[in-house]
């Protein structure tokens, strides 16, 4: 055999080995790092050769995926899901920290922006609001919860919060018009067709911490860790932060 025909057998079964080591990772996650997960997860496989698929969803739906019974490989998920001890049972080890951010804002593109620089200013905003998008039923709404317990707004709030489903929702509905102020994550609200008045004041800023583990039942636990490990890796890390959240590194 000749040099040209062994390199070419050879190259021959190294792709056949990559093929037949590539994983097809299954991974349930928060909607709100939805943008940097879809950009890192390319990037991962590009230089892997795995494949990775994503299944989004609300904190109340991230506990249904991973305790009703249908296969995954990993989560990415807040913290909140792990608070729950089905959920928490149903992954191996610790989990890794990933990325956080916080609350804010945001009017449609070109609005007058309000005042939210004090807790009282952004009660007044609150108050003001005739129509407010945002997702009750997930991490960020059990947030928001607390922060309008504290300014006594509780009551106001449900007659002027409009529940959406997604947080690409929340950026539609503020940017055609159908609600006057989006209140989310800011990363979410960083988005064509809205614009961010700022993040919440700092006496009254908290922050969705988003962690990742390993499912129990997966049989792709070397291909789990390995994306867990470029997640919070510096080429993770950075797209994490070119997105507006705080990657687990830089804290």
């Amino acid at each position: 055999m000749n040099a040209g025909r062994r390199i070419l057998v050879a190259g021959s079964i190294a792709c056949m080995a990559l093929s037949a080591s590539a994983a097809d990772l299954q991974v349930i996650a928060g909607g709100g790092i939805a943008v940097p997960l879809k950009e890192i997860a390319a990037k991962f496989e590009m230089a892997t050769g795995h494949k990775v698929s994503i299944r989004y969803g609300t904190t109340p739906e991230l506990i249904k995926m991973a305790t009703g019974g249908a296969p995954f490989d990993l989560c990415v998920v807040p913290v909140d899901v792990m608070k729950n001890d089905a959920a928490r049972a149903k992954f191996a080890g610790p989990s890794a920290e990933v990325a956080r951010v916080g609350l804010g804002v945001a009017v449609r593109a070109g609005a007058s922006k309000p005042d939210i620089s004090t807790p009282d200013a952004l009660k007044k905003t609150l108050l003001d609001a005739k129509s407010i998008a945002s997702i009750p039923e997930s991490a960020t709404g059990y947030l928001l919860a607390r922060i309008y317990e504290r300014l006594g707004i509780t009551e106001e709030m449900k007659a002027r919060v409009k529940p959406q489903s997604t947080p690409a929702n929340i950026v539609q509905s503020v940017a055609s018009g159908d609600t006057e102020l989006g209140v989310f994550l800011t990363n979410v609200l960083t988005a064509p067709g809205i614009d961010l008045v700022g993040p919440f004041p700092q006496e009254l800023q908290m922050e969705v911490v988003y962690t990742a583990a390993v499912s129990v039942g997966t049989k792709q636990a070397d291909a789990a860790k390995q994306f867990i490990a470029y997640l919070r890796s510096t080429d993770g890390a950075a797209v994490i932060k070119s997105k507006g959240m705080t990657p687990a590194t830089s804290h």
